[in-house]
Formats: C-alpha cells, sequence, structure tokens
C-alpha cells in the first residue's frame, strides 16, 4: 500500500437520482467490521432497471462525509492532517466530491472543488507535467484531472492533464518491466503504482487524451506477469497475493473490457475466498473492491454494496468523517467513493 510521498446532517440531505444500471469472500472481507454494525435503515436495491431514488440515510451519510471534507478543507486546497497536503489524498477528495453529482461550477462543493483543483496543478511541474513526488500522487491526481476534465470550467485543466498523460507514457517506455514504480525514472516496477497508472490512463483516453493501445497491453502484461497460482496478484512478482492488489488487477482488466479472460477470472475466484481482506490498507482496499464488484456482477456487487453501507454508516464519526492509518482525509475520500458508485456520475464509475 502506498506511504503517499504522498456536521451532523441537514434537511437537504436529500434522495438522488441514479442513472440507469444496476461469495462468500466479500461477505468475510466485511463481517468483522459489520459486526457492530446496525441493520440497514432500508433495503438498498439500487440495480437495474428505471431510475431508483438513493435512499435518504444513504445520501445523509455521504453529504455528512462531503461536508466534513469542505470544512476542514485549508484554503490551499489540502487538508491539515497526516497525508492530507499530498496530492494524492487531495485528488480522492476532489474525486468524492465529483461523484455526488453536484454542479462542479456552481452547487455546493464548487469552492472546495476548485481549491483541490488549484493545489493539484499548483503542485504540477511546468516543465515535466510531474505532479508531486511520487507517481503515486501523480498517477490518482492525473485520474482527478481527467474526471474534471469537461466537468469543472478551467481551461487549465485540458492542458495539465495531457502533459500528465504524456510523462506517464514516457515513464513506461522508459521501465524494462513497461509498468511504473515510486519515480518517473524507476527501473523497477510493482503493481500498486502501477495500478494507479493504468486507471489514469483508462481515464484520460476517456476524456479524449491519446493514449495508445501499446502502452495499455504492455500495463496489462506485468500485471498478468505478476498473477499467482492461487489468482491473486503479488507486489512485484508472483507470490504473496492480496485483497487490495487483486482488487486493483480486477479493475484494470475490467476497464480494458477483459472480463472473459482466465486472467480476470481467476483474480475474481481470489477475491471471492472467505480469507481476503484489506488488513491495514482497508480504505484503500475499499476504493478499489467496491469497483471491481460493481464491474463483475450484479448479485456481487448488491451483496458488496450493501454490506459496505451497513458498515460505514455504523462506523462514521459524528463529525461526518472515517478514520485511517492514512488520516481522516483519506479514510473520509476512499470510503465515500466505494459508495459512490450508487451515483453512477463520474465517468470511470460507468460500466
Amino acid at each position: 500500500m502506498p506511504a503517499f510521498h504522498f456536521m451532523p446532517p441537514t434537511q437537504d440531505a436529500r434522495p438522488r437520482r441514479v442513472r440507469g444500471s444496476r461469495r462468500r469472500g466479500l461477505l468475510a472481507l466485511l463481517i468483522t467490521f459489520s459486526a457492530l454494525a446496525e441493520p440497514p435503515a432500508q433495503a438498498q436495491d439500487l440495480f437495474e432497471g428505471a431510475e431508483e431514488m438513493i435512499p435518504l440515510p444513504v445520501d445523509t451519510m455521504y453529504v455528512r462525509g462531503l461536508r466534513f471534507l469542505a470544512q476542514t478543507q485549508k484554503p490551499d486546497g489540502s487538508w491539515a492532517d497526516s497525508m492530507g497536503t499530498q496530492p494524492a489524498v487531495v485528488a480522492f477528495a476532489v474525486l468524492s466530491m465529483l461523484a455526488h453529482g453536484d454542479d462542479p461550477n456552481l452547487g455546493e462543493y464548487s469552492v472546495p472543488i476548485k481549491r483541490g483543483l488549484d493545489f493539484i496543478l499548483d503542485k504540477q511541474n511546468k516543465t515535466s507535467g510531474y505532479i508531486g513526488s511520487s507517481m503515486y500522487n501523480h498517477g490518482f491526481s492525473t485520474l482527478a484531472l481527467a474526471e474534471a476534465y469537461g466537468m469543472v470550467d478551467d481551461d487549465r485543466i485540458g492542458p495539465a492533464l495531457e502533459e500528465a498523460t504524456r510523462l506517464i507514457l514516457t515513464s513506461q517506455s522508459r521501465n524494462p518491466f513497461g509498468a511504473w514504480r515510486y519515480s518517473p525514472t524507476s527501473q523497477d516496477a510493482d503493481t500498486t503504482v502501477s495500478g494507479a497508472q493504468m486507471v489514469a490512463l483508462y481515464a484520460a483516453r476517456n476524456a479524449g487524451i491519446g493514449v495508445p493501445d501499446e502502452a495499455l497491453d504492455k500495463g496489462l502484461r506485468f500485471f498478468l506477469n505478476c498473477q499467482s497460482g492461487d489468482g491473486g496478484i503479488g507486489y512485484t512478482s508472483p507470490g504473496g497475493s492480496n485483497g487490495p492488489r487483486t482488487a486493483i488487477g480486477a479493475l484494470v482488466f475490467t476497464l480494458a473490457k477483459k472480463k472473459s479472460s482466465e486472467t480476470y477470472k481467476a483474480m475474481m475466484t481470489f477475491l471471492n475466498q472467505g480469507n481476503v481482506s484489506g488488513g491495514n490498507y482497508y480504505h484503500y482496499f475499499l476504493y478499489y473492491a467496491s469497483q471491481s464488484y460493481f464491474h463483475a456482477s450484479e448479485r456481487l456487487w448488491e451483496e458488496w454494496n450493501r454490506i459496505n453501507l451497513r458498515v460505514l454508516q455504523s462506523s462514521q464519526n459524528e463529525d461526518g468523517s472515517w478514520e485511517s492509518n492514512y488520516g481522516a482525509t483519506f479514510g473520509t475520500a476512499c470510503s465515500l467513493l466505494s459508495v459512490a458508485l450508487n451515483y453512477r456520475y463520474l465517468p470511470i464509475y460507468e460500466r
């Protein structure tokens, strides 16, 4: 997992519409966290069919989290906790605001979104396009720029996104593994850093930025080469499979439209074992696993989502935050993003 050298609800927490779209292991994943949780206030049938309403308790929870982020953001767009000054964490927070579907230019969270994007853009090297001090920061910041592009009225985003994407591609072209690690000039690679770059590349392509198929194929081969016999994904090579890395791999193969591949199927088999968990990287796992289950099948997503909502409702702090090993900003943003698939607003969340 990355070392990122990276109010109470009010009455306007309202039901929201979802654009039409609608095991074992995922139950074991969350069972420890859900042991003390109360039953959901109302059934979470949020899947296929006509537009459906987001249950009020879910949107209330989400709004409380957003208001925590908005109220604790510093004027420069960052946050004061342990990782809140890292562009990657700022990017997660911005994404969680964009994912709620409010007008990003005039809505309630338009100022925090603008501040966060200002912070990310300010951290971009004007010559190289590199954002922050690690490829973790760069990858997630590029993702935030890609998702904001076309949504946020800011002429700086397009050129910044192009430069950030170019740096990812240049870094890969110089890497003997066809992947990425901590620095743009790294000569080794790991699946967590590479996952951040791959998701950013797919988001950039969705936004209209040119991303060669060859680059994406090279990244996929690296994940294939790190797959263990149990179907899970290792860190720098096969072996040592865990939940977060395997969820990353499953999402990358989903975005590549490779769900029919044996590689992807083996990853999902691993994730559906009874001993898979996020471990010390629980909230990081939530971010990736929610997307993996969402794309895997309606049944898996429905079970995952119901349990995840119950756990998060029971563990949210009075101020709307969630704690994590990497600070409340990171924990809150990742928790919200694991719920945000219910809204389906971010382009990267589309099936």
